[in-house]
């Protein structure tokens, strides 16, 4: 029996609730108006009792009687005319002696009046009673008569039964329990359409799926790898997930709920994605002098922002990983071009074999080793980071395949840096600037690419790349920085914007000269920190 109560829908639990609530409150008010209704009712019996008996003492027709000016008979006749225009139970004329003059049953006449409760108004005092008589229980109203000379002659004694009383009062219950019943229904009408709306707010779910959403919801928020925060409308922190608390406190900010992101944290645009509506994606922010990645959009509800998240991640983290699939990458590529070189020199001896040049085997052989012994460690003693020696030998392959001429200048080197992040931006910046010089150079009768690479003696990291293609345009070269700009073709123009960006980020310039038909020369330099120094 417990467990089905439990089971019970969300919308059934409301149903019952209101009704109940509305059956208490309907019975409860019924009791009340009941004894109100009882009250009034008997009051306004007493108050008509009261002045009909009042104006009756005031009679000339019983005053005259009691004062035996008049016959007794026609006491009787008047007060049953009185009686019955009034309708009221019964007017009694009693003496002094208590002895009735009037009656409605007529054999009661000329009797002492046997009620008991009379007593008072002999002494000359009005007064009410409720008791049984003659013709049943009733409400009596008892007033003494005075003649001229200011002397109680007799009192007149009006009633109405109590169970004209007990009618009235029963028919105006009817009333109110058929009110009653109405608000029921009303009240089960508008507990059903309350419980639907409520479910519809509640998309449907019970309570106890919402609580297994909202577990699994903290679960996920505070498991994630990214910080997450949200904001209403104002720009109020309204959630920060665990790894979001963490960075949050890695800044120097307590207590970040009790504060607004764009006080605390004004580098993130949030007010303004709120504003246009429009996302920020996969953009670098720095917090305090921690820098993260993050994405930032709108909140819809109903078609209407009513706030913004951001998922956010250190970008050390990212910059740590990015190195490793960086490495992996151009140790791939350098093997894949590599081989790919390796097959074409197995091809030429297969030849040579077949030719039965066995004389000259020798000798190609050992001119392909002495290349590559003297390319690899050409490379290698120039750039001490294996990383980016790894990946430039890469690109040199990969510019033989392509047809094109890497030249590595004899007055390069590049020493490892203090900060382990600048690789990447080397290999970001590098990596860009070697693919479009390749591209540049395919419609050239010469296919050369010079790139240098050395320290200066102010502490910059100098860039020099220059190749034999067929140039840039004058009116082109401010565009080519520009995200999605690219002569090439759809789905490109993205290469030379990032080179852009992390040389902006990294506080350096970068300078761009070019001839149609003559090539072009791009300079570049960034501030560098050897390791060790």
């Amino acid at each position: 029996m417990l467990r089905s109560k439990r089971n019970l829908k969300l919308q059934t639990k409301v149903i019952i609730l209101v009704c109940g609530v509305c059956i208490l409150c309907l019975l409860v008010t019924n009791y009340f108006i009941q004894k109100n209704v009882e009250e009034t009712i008997v009051g306004n019996i007493e108050e008509k009792a009261r002045n009909m008996s009042r104006t009756a003492a005031l009679s000339p027709i019983f005053n005259s009687g009691l004062s035996g000016e008049i016959s007794e008979d026609k006491i009787q006749q008047y007060a049953e005319e009185l009686r019955k225009a009034t309708n009221v139970a019964f007017i009694v004329v009693l003496d002094m002696e208590g002895i009735r003059k009037s009656h409605p049953l007529p054999e009661k006449i000329g009797q002492k009046y046997a009620g008991g409760d009379a007593g008072k108004v002999f002494e000359g005092e009005e007064h009410t009673s409720i008791a049984k008589g003659t013709l049943g229980m009733s409400l009596r109203y008892f007033t003494p008569v005075y003649n001229e000379e200011g002397e109680q002659i007799g009192a007149i004694l009006v009633g109405f039964l109590l169970d004209e009383v007990q009618k009235k009062v029963n028919e105006s219950r009817a009333v109110i329990l058929g009110s009653m019943l109405l608000g029921m229904v009303v009240g089960l009408i508008g507990a059903i359409l309350m419980a639907k709306k409520v479910k519809k707010i509640l998309f449907g779910m019970e309570p106890d799926e919402i609580s297994k959403l909202l577990e699994q919801r903290s679960a996920i928020l505070d498991y994630a790898r990214e910080g997450v925060l949200a904001v209403d409308r104002s720009s109020r922190i309204t959630l920060l997930n665990q790894e979001g608390s963490r960075l949050v406190k890695n800044i120097g900010i307590t207590n970040p709920m009790e504060k607004k992101a764009e006080d605390i944290l004004p580098q993130i645009p949030f007010m303004s994605v709120m504003k246009t509506g429009d996302k920020e994606l996969d953009q670098e922010y720095s917090l305090n002098g921690l820098d993260v990645v993050a994405n930032i959009l709108p909140i819809y509800v109903n078609q209407e922002i009513v706030g913004a998240v951001a998922t956010f991640r250190d970008k050390t983290e990212i910059r740590q990983m990015t190195e490793q699939l960086t490495g992996v990458k151009a140790y791939a590529e350098a093997l894949r071009s590599q081989t790919h070189e390796f097959m074409n020199k197995l091809h030429v001896i297969l030849g040579m074999v077949q030719l039965e040049f066995y004389d000259q085997i020798p000798d190609y052989v050992k001119g392909i080793t002495d290349r590559f012994q003297s390319e690899v460690g050409y490379i290698t003693s120039r750039i001490k980071d294996p990383v980016l020696a790894g990946f430039i030998l890469g690109k040199v392959s990969f510019s033989r395949e392509k047809g094109a001429k890497l030249n590595f200048s004899e007055d390069s080197y590049l020493p490892k840096s203090q900060n382990k992040a600048m690789v990447q931006d080397l290999v970001t910046i590098l990596g860009n600037l070697i693919d479009n010089s390749v591209d540049a150079v395919q419609g050239s009768q010469e296919k050369r690419i010079e790139l240098e690479i050395k320290q200066t003696e102010d502490g910059l990291l100098a860039i020099r790349i220059s190749d034999t293609g067929k140039g840039i345009e004058q009116d082109y070269i401010e565009k080519v920085f520009v995200k999605g700009f690219s002569t090439k073709g759809e789905n490109r123009g993205i290469g030379l914007h990032l080179v852009q960006n992390v040389i902006k980020k990294l506080g350096g310039r970068l300078s761009i000269h070019s001839d149609v038909d003559n090539g072009t020369e791009i300079c570049i330099d960034i501030p560098y920190e050897v390791q060790g120094e």
